[in-house]
This record gives C-alpha cells, sequence and structure tokens, in this order.
C-alpha cells in the first residue's frame, strides 16, 4: 500500500540530502516552485499556438492547449486542496510530524496539471499520429532493424505524455534535470506509469497508454522508488501502479475538456446553441438555481452560468469518489478514471458524443488535420534525411542548414535512438505555426 508520507516527497534531480516539509518557506513552498518553473518554461510558452480542438483556428474564442492547460490546473488546485483537507483529517500525522497543509496537495495537482500537455506536438492528437505512422508506414520505417523492440515501439506509438516527462526531465544545455520538479509533481504528472511495450496488458486505466520513453526508464525508476509506487506484478516490464494524485489532474482534463470543448464547438456555431444548452442543465438539475438562470437574457450569459455549475458539480463528484476509493487508489487496485464512476456519467457520455460529432469529425477540423500530418511527414523526413547523412559522413550543406535548428550539435558517439528521438522532440516542440514556416521553407516558399 502507497504512504502519503512518500507519496508528497520534496526530493528534486541531484538532491544529497532530504527536503521535510516542516523546513519548507511558507512564502516558496516547493510544490509552489514547480508551477512557476512550468509557467516560466518556453515548452510551456509554445502551448500558445498549439492546437487544442481546432487546429490552426484564427477565431479569438476557441482554446489553445495554453488556455486549457490554465484551466486545467485551476480545477487540479480545486480538487487537490479539497482532497487534501480531507486526508489530513483522515491522516492528521501528516501535518502534525510532517507539517504537510491542504494547499500542498492542491499545489502538487496544479503543477502537474499545467504541465499536463506539454509534451504534446503541434497540430493535437493527429501529431502523435502523424509521427507514429511515419515510424511504423513511413520512410522512417528504414530505422527499424537499428532499434530494440522498445525503442522501435516509442517511436510507431510516438506519445505526448512520454515525451512531456522527458521534456520535463532532460538533462540538456549543461542544464542537469530539466526543470528539476519535485518528485511528487512528476509522480501526479505521470497518468501512464510505464514503457511502451508491453502495450495495453490490461484494462487498467494505467495501462491505456504508456508515460516513459526508454531513454528515461533509468530516471523514472528512481523516482518511482522515491514516491513508493506500486509495481506491477512483473518485474521484466518496467510498470508501476500511479501516484494517487495523478487520478486528480486526469479528472481535471476530463472535465474541462468535457465541458470546454463542448463550449467552443457552441461558440463556433458548430453545436446549435438552446440544443446545448439543455444537455448542460441535464448535468447540473441538482445545483442550477432557475430564478436566476431565468433572469439572463443573454445566451451566452446562460452558457457561462451552466459552464460555471457544471465545472463545479463534477469538482465535486471527483472529489467524492477519489476519497471513497482513497484505499483501493493507495493499494492500486482502483481501475477507472475518476468520472468514469460518476453518478453523472451518461449526461457526460452524451455531451462528449456531440462534441465528437460536431467539433472533433467537423470539415474544419479534418482538412487541417489532414494538412497537418502532411506537414509533420515532410518534416520528419527532411531532419531524419540530414541526421543519416550526418552521422554517415555524407553531410551536405542542405544538411548543416536543417540541423542548425538543433539546440546541440549531434554526438556520433549516441545511439540512433538518441538522434531520432532529438528528432522528435524537435518537431513536438515546434508550435503549429513554426511547423508550417519550416514545411514552406523546405519546399522553397519563402
Amino acid at each position: 500500500m502507497m504512504q502519503w508520507e512518500q507519496l508528497l516527497s520534496l526530493r528534486r534531480q541531484g538532491d544529497i540530502n532530504k527536503r521535510l516539509r516542516i523546513e519548507q518557506d511558507e512564502t516558496r513552498l516547493g510544490f509552489e516552485v514547480d508551477f512557476d518553473r512550468v509557467i516560466f518554461s518556453s515548452a510551456f510558452r509554445s502551448l500558445q499556438d498549439k492546437t487544442q480542438v481546432i487546429p490552426l483556428s484564427k477565431t479569438s474564442f476557441v482554446h489553445t492547449r495554453l488556455t486549457h492547460s490554465l484551466e486545467v490546473s485551476v480545477v487540479g488546485r480545486s480538487l487537490g486542496r479539497a482532497v487534501g483537507k480531507a486526508i489530513l483529517e483522515s491522516h492528521p500525522h501528516l501535518q502534525t510530524l510532517h507539517g504537510h497543509h491542504f494547499n500542498d496537495f492542491g499545489a502538487i495537482v496544479a503543477a502537474a496539471a499545467l504541465a499536463h500537455d506539454i509534451g504534446n506536438p503541434p497540430f493535437g492528437h493527429s501529431g502523435e499520429k502523424a509521427i507514429g505512422d511515419y515510424f511504423l508506414n513511413g520512410k522512417g520505417k528504414r530505422f527499424q532493424s537499428q532499434l530494440t523492440e522498445k525503442e522501435y515501439q516509442d517511436l510507431i506509438d510516438f506519445e505526448g505524455n512520454a515525451n512531456g516527462f522527458k521534456i520535463l526531465t532532460e538533462s540538456k544545455n549543461g542544464v542537469d534535470g530539466g526543470l528539476r520538479l519535485s518528485y511528487a509533481t512528476l509522480g501526479a504528472f505521470t497518468k501512464y506509469p510505464k514503457e511502451s511495450l508491453p502495450k495495453k496488458p490490461t484494462s487498467h486505466i494505467a495501462d491505456k497508454k504508456y508515460g516513459v520513453f526508454q531513454s528515461e526508464v533509468l530516471f523514472f525508476k528512481e523516482v518511482a522508488q522515491e514516491l513508493g509506487l506500486l509495481k506491477q506484478e512483473d518485474e521484466k516490464k518496467v510498470s508501476c501502479h500511479r501516484h494517487p494524485l495523478a487520478f486528480l489532474v486526469e479528472a481535471a482534463d476530463d472535465i474541462c475538456y468535457t465541458i470546454i470543448d463542448f463550449e467552443d464547438g457552441i461558440n463556433l456555431g458548430l453545436i446549435e446553441e438552446e440544443f446545448a444548452l439543455e444537455y448542460l442543465i441535464k448535468l447540473v438539475k441538482d445545483s442550477i438555481n432557475t430564478e436566476k438562470y431565468n433572469a439572463l437574457t443573454q445566451a451566452s450569459d446562460r452558457l457561462a452560468y451552466l459552464r460555471s455549475l457544471a465545472i463545479n458539480t463534477l469538482i465535486a463528484e471527483a472529489t467524492s469518489i477519489f476519497l471513497t476509493n482513497e484505499e483501493a487508489i493507495l493499494k492500486g487496485t482502483f481501475s477507472e478514471a475518476l468520472l468514469d464512476k460518476s453518478s453523472y456519467k451518461a449526461q457526460i457520455d452524451d455531451i462528449i458524443k456531440i462534441s465528437v460529432e460536431k467539433v472533433y469529425q467537423s470539415t474544419e477540423v479534418i482538412d487541417k488535420e489532414i494538412a497537418g500530418y502532411n506537414i509533420l511527414s515532410t518534416l520528419l523526413d527532411a531532419y531524419t534525411t540530414s541526421i543519416e547523412n550526418n552521422l554517415n559522413g555524407n553531410e551536405r550543406h542542405y544538411d548543416k542548414l536543417l540541423l542548425k535548428s538543433f539546440e546541440n550539435e549531434l554526438d556520433g558517439s549516441q545511439s540512433i535512438y538518441a538522434h531520432l528521438m532529438k528528432c522528435c522532440g524537435f518537431i513536438s516542440g515546434l508550435t503549429d505555426g513554426n511547423a508550417v514556416q519550416i514545411f514552406q521553407k523546405i519546399k522553397g516558399n519563402l
């Protein structure tokens, strides 16, 4: 069974001495430092020009990855504080002996939630698929014989969550340990605490995807050991049960994309307003103030009121489900997302179904995902070819020009896997706009 004392570890990469909560400066708490480091990182800033739902949208209404991440962080903080307050009441030694406050939980979840999309490539989830498809079915397949099975799986099933863990922890440019976040925040960030193989070994929510590339496996093991994350049964594979607070990060994301993507669809005219309001009313029927609602004359004000109520309703619901199942979560036997256990699941599913039909599968989204797919495939082909030529001693002037984009020069002593991951990391770090610009240059369009 996992222990909260370990799970709330303030340790950072490279620490020699233990960091004790009771010795923390209350005006600059370590978990709050995590939040600040994410906010000021260049990878986080780039999310302002990355797709949330509508790729390359010029519409001011809709969310980017940046605004989505900020909202998920706010919801996550509320979830963490509510859960933390109850946990300190049931585990008083966490406060009396170790000095933890309920805000600690909120700060950890807020920081992890803020970073939850930091590894996503341009053009939304289609960007992940484009990278994976290049190595599985495209010209990138030529590298398969030079890679281990797990290394190749990292590429053909490229995962934004694993790339996020890499960004947060990777040493580069002489900076050891990336952002050097607390291990508690890294644990809460890792929704899928496993390597890429075996793929979906169980129906447990933590096995749905993976969260660690082969390049970060050793460090992840260190984090997992420090936090006391329970190992899955098979000792041969790198796979752990989730940090409990990862369930709250996931719930915050689920709440926001369920309600906010729906709202974006309404604002874009993809979902009929009156029809949509009815679905939100079903979700908040137990808490709506009918008199207040009917007094709102503008549909936009009604939508804002219902959105706020819906988010508050689902925060309370997720908190209740977490606390009811705390023991199972600590034992690693709780196997679903929190909102999958919600009494509002039918209403949530109805809203998501409409978003899928009207927004995610809209002509605008599909057309621009197709364009994004082609753009990323072209970039991958250009950069992997230049990397090959560099390593084989056949580097052209064109290759040198392309590879100047990389932050560090290629190191011939590194494996082909390391070089391909550097390439994928560079491309996934591009904004939608950057990717289009480089694509145009490669095509000779200035």
